[in-house]
């Protein structure tokens, strides 16, 4: 009899879900050879809360390396980001683009 109460100890233990951590996101600003360096600032500090500092390093490396991440976020925050800065860049007539990674 013990027996068959080891088994469904081991059952229950079997049937726990394993829950995972929820996955994250990277919001990155993508090079273009139009959208002047002001306005990447600009974004980044309206957009991202970026102090002048953390904004002009940020531009740079989107403009030396073609690509520069502007934080990490949960996908519905992401999303909205990529949404807020691509539609500002438009109402703007700026090329500049934004995505969202899985990090």
């Amino acid at each position: 009899m013990s027996e068959a109460h080891d088994d469904g100890n081991l059952l229950l233990e079997a049937a726990k879900p394993k829950l995972k951590p929820p996955r994250r996101y990277q919001v990155v600003l993508l090079n273009d050879d139009f959208t002047t360096m002001e306005f990447v600032i600009e974004v980044l500090q309206r957009f991202f809360a970026m102090s002048e500092l953390q904004a002009q390093a940020v531009m740079l490396k989107v403009h030396h390396e073609g690509k520069g991440v502007c934080g990490v976020y949960s996908r519905e925050v992401a999303e909205m980001k990529v949404r807020q800065v691509n539609g500002y860049a438009r109402e703007h007539k700026h090329p500049l683009r934004c995505q969202m990674e899985v990090v």
